[in-house]
């Protein structure tokens, strides 16, 4: 059976993806510009946060399309890992973006410069506008992926609300220590996110039991079919964080003939189904036959 079946329906997936680069691109591109022109270090780390949220999506949006090829000799399990590549990547990029926004503004906090805050406001503005249309292209997206990436422009949005009203008190009223806290929280509030997508991404690499499944539920679940005596080996996995992978030896009762094992093991693999395991591949051994793998562990 192909491990390819899970990547059907991407293809205006990745069309809702590239349209979202393109719109985040343009606007980081602006931002830079605006946040040295505006003397602002709460834009310039926006403009870190937006430049994390274009690689992702360009990343996204390339490794989506790479991680649709078929599986080959060398990798046999098709390329869908390789869009954990890309949030690797795209960790790196944000730590060293957000611990260059620190250093920058720390001074600042000592030493508070006022920034020019209409063009600030106007640049803040345009924050809500972009990222919110990039939000709306990818609301109607259904794959993991787009959601992730979503979240990540609405967060933006909210980045870039809270930069709007800190310009518009500054604008009035002499705190130019605003700018610098803010940048600080926004670095903060990245490398917060750093840490949670790469622990989940280090958990999908090393092989870790997926967070959607249970070992214990699975176990409960196949012991559930009167046939099955017992349970070993048994080992789940996640190809990408959405497409959940099962090894399994059952060892099954009496001596069932090829059909009945046949009918057992559809019946097994859709039980499994509706827990999130979308490829199992199941073993069966007669309760006298020893397991050659089992005692290896």
């Amino acid at each position: 059976m192909s491990h390819n079946h899970h990547h059907h329906g991407h293809t205006h997936d990745t069309g809702n993806i590239k349209v979202a680069f393109f719109i985040n691109l343009v606007f980081t591109i602006i931002e830079i510009i605006g946040g040295v022109m505006t003397n602002s270090i709460a834009i310039l780390s926006d403009a870190v946060h937006d430049l994390g949220d274009s690689l992702s999506l360009g990343l996204a949006w390339y490794f989506q399309n790479y991680s649709k090829k078929k599986e080959s000799k060398n990798y046999s399990y098709g390329y869908s890992r390789f869009s954990l590549l890309g949030a690797i990547i795209n960790s790196i990029v944000l730590v060293v973006g957000s611990f260059f926004i620190i250093i920058k503004a720390i001074p600042r906090l000592i030493h508070p410069e006022q920034p020019e805050t209409q063009g600030m406001i106007i640049l803040a503005i345009m924050g809500v506008v972009f990222n919110g249309a990039a939000v709306l292209r990818l609301k109607k997206g259904t794959s993991i992926n787009e959601r992730v990436v979503s979240l990540h422009l609405l967060e933006d949005v909210l980045g870039w609300v809270a930069v709007l009203i800190g310009s518009i008190i500054m604008h009035f009223y002499d705190i130019p220590i605003i700018d610098p806290i803010l940048s600080l929280g926004i670095a903060l509030f990245i490398l917060f996110n750093v840490y949670k997508n790469l622990k989940e991404t280090i958990q999908i690499v090393m092989q870790g039991t997926p967070e959607n499944t249970n070992h214990e539920d699975v176990t409960k679940c196949i012991l559930a079919f009167s046939e099955v005596q017992e349970i070993h080996d048994l080992h789940i996995w996640s190809m990408d964080g959405a497409f959940n992978i099962l090894t399994a030896h059952l060892v099954i009762k009496g001596d069932p003939s090829l059909s009945d094992i046949i009918s057992l093991k559809a019946k097994v693999k859709e039980a499994l189904h509706s827990l999130s395991i979308e490829h199992a591949t199941i073993e069966f051994e007669g309760i006298d036959e020893s397991c050659s793998v089992h005692h290896k562990h």
